[in-house]
């Protein structure tokens, strides 16, 4: 079972589906996603199951970071 937060149980703000859609399509991790709207990992992740945005990252690293050059 998670762990309670400061907005458990409470209904999701437009504001938080927009920033849920912005952290989503910048490949941000589910637990960071979670920590930034004050929500569960679990609840992030139905929310986004249930408004179709796919936190699965595509190739690239978190935060749009390029490989260092040696």
């Amino acid at each position: 079972m998670s762990k309670s937060t400061k907005n458990t149980g409470k209904l999701w703000s437009q504001e938080d589906i927009k920033l849920l859609n912005d952290l989503a399509k910048g490949n941000t991790p589910s637990g960071i996603i979670a920590l930034k709207l004050g929500r569960t990992v679990d609840s992030v992740r139905a929310k986004a199951k249930n408004i179709n945005v796919s936190l699965q990252p595509p190739n690239k690293s978190p935060y749009n970071r390029k490989p260092k050059n040696s």
